[in-house]
């Protein structure tokens, strides 16, 4: 199957899929998140931009592993997806859809990591009330927000913004894009970020 194929299918599944089935979340689940309500969309300036070398780091991994930045360099290209917080609506929507589009991630040689300021026992009891997720979830919270401070992507409350950061084999930026908060990101338009950075 072509690739612009599978993107269409995927913005296709994208779409018309609904919460509950992206994740199987039980009621209790969704009972459980926190509603923030409607924040700032964006609430940062960007201290990177595409072109620049990633800043590098090591976080935590709800896993009990550390993963470093630079160790995928010449191996794979790395997603980083920042997302604001645990135990909310969209975020506990957004990471379980890469879920159903693990494949367009392997097909592009890539690797995801999912990063939030939350502690480790925060992201393991939500990871696991989430189900299974492929990628490895790295806590960034002690010092608060270093990593999201050097990207450029934490917000004055604390919290990151909604971002997904596209970095090649080189350990170059590729593109960046930072999403209202309130919203989940277009997998299309990862799918197709992927694939050029993949050519």
């Amino acid at each position: 199957m072509k690739k612009p194929v599978i993107i269409s299918i995927i913005a296709g599944l994208i779409i018309c899929l609904p919460m509950t089935f992206v994740h199987a979340a039980s009621e209790a689940f969704k009972q459980n998140t926190y509603n923030p309500g409607q924040l700032k969309p964006v609430d940062s300036t960007l201290k990177v931009k595409a072109g620049d070398l990633a800043p590098d780091f090591t976080l935590p991994a709800v896993s009990g592993e550390e993963v470093t930045l630079s160790q995928f360099r010449g191996k794979k290209h790395v997603v980083l997806s920042f997302v604001p917080a645990a135990w909310t609506p969209v975020c506990s929507d957004q990471w379980p859809g890469y879920n159903i589009v693990r494949q367009m991630f392997d097909e592009n040689d890539a690797v995801l990591l999912g990063i939030t300021v939350d502690n480790i026992p925060t992201l393991y009891a939500w990871t696991k009330q989430m189900g299974h997720l492929w990628f490895p979830v790295l806590s960034d919270f002690w010092p608060h927000g270093e990593v999201a401070k050097k990207y450029g992507v934490l917000r004055s409350s604390g919290v990151t913004e909604r971002a997904l950061i596209f970095i090649n084999k080189k350990g170059i930026i590729e593109d960046i894009q930072v999403s209202d908060i309130n919203v989940r990101p277009d997998l299309a338009q990862c799918a197709t970020t992927l694939e050029k950075m993949n050519q």
